[in-house]
């Protein structure tokens, strides 16, 4: 099975861009990425690691407990934290997926969380899909896949879409590898979904606002097929 761990930035309608974006993994991958961010985490509390959150936009701007800590140091956990976990393990099966989204070209009667959800979810499926052809060559077992939110993302637009992919469709045929419609969890008790809330934060700093500096650890890790990349969807 692979997961797809997913959250948001740019949620504030008065912005400009908004980024769904997140992070494809087999599950056996699941705790040996969990360890990667635990060791990122220690370096801020080595007797509790696990109560530090991982999470872009406090990091970078230092807010809250991250207020204490040098800049340098903070950029460079997040640095390194996407390195560790998404970079290293790419070759692993490790795959990004991410919708940009400018909100004033999105299509009438159409949300940014639309859009963006529809993009993913179908790229994510159509990765599957793949997969599953080259299995099927090798005699290998079929994957399916999950979909992981924040459980602070809107659950219920966001399962009345899948259920609507499912049965319905969405512009490009129904989704058929998921095995379940989307989970939310709580970020505070899930590093993958910390991950997430990374990675989304990377892709919004590089397109909102031109900013390479986490971006950059992760630009090649989208999914592609051969020299088509997949994984990134932009509507500017």
């Amino acid at each position: 099975m692979y997961l797809l761990y997913l959250d948001e930035s740019g949620n504030d309608p008065r912005l400009p861009w908004f980024v769904l974006a997140g992070v494809s993994v087999p599950e056996r991958q699941v705790h040996w990425i969990e360890q990667d961010l635990n060791d990122i985490a220690a370096r801020f509390s080595a007797d509790e690691p696990h109560a530090v959150e991982l999470h872009g936009n406090p990091m970078h701007k230092g807010n809250g407990r991250w207020r204490r800590v040098e800049r340098a140091r903070r950029e460079q956990a997040i640095a390194d934290a996407l390195h560790a976990a998404i970079s290293q393990r790419h070759g692993y099966g490790v795959r990004l997926f991410a919708a940009v989204i400018q909100r004033e070209k999105t299509p009438a009667g159409k949300q940014p969380i639309d859009l963006a959800f529809e993009q993913i979810s179908a790229r994510f499926d159509q990765m599957l899909t793949r997969l599953n052809r080259k299995a099927a060559i090798r005699k290998q077992p079929a994957q399916r896949g999950l979909i992981l939110f924040d459980k602070a993302s809107n659950e219920l637009t966001i399962q009345s879409i899948a259920r609507e992919f499912k049965y319905s469709g969405h512009q490009w045929g129904r989704t058929r590898n998921y095995a379940e419609v989307p989970v939310f969890l709580d970020s505070a008790s899930s590093r993958l979904i910390q991950l997430a809330d990374l990675v989304a934060y990377a892709v919004y700093q590089h397109f909102a606002h031109q900013n390479p500096l986490y971006f950059r650890a992760i630009s090649r890790c989208f999914d592609s097929d051969g020299l088509r990349e997949h994984g990134l969807y932009t509507l500017p």
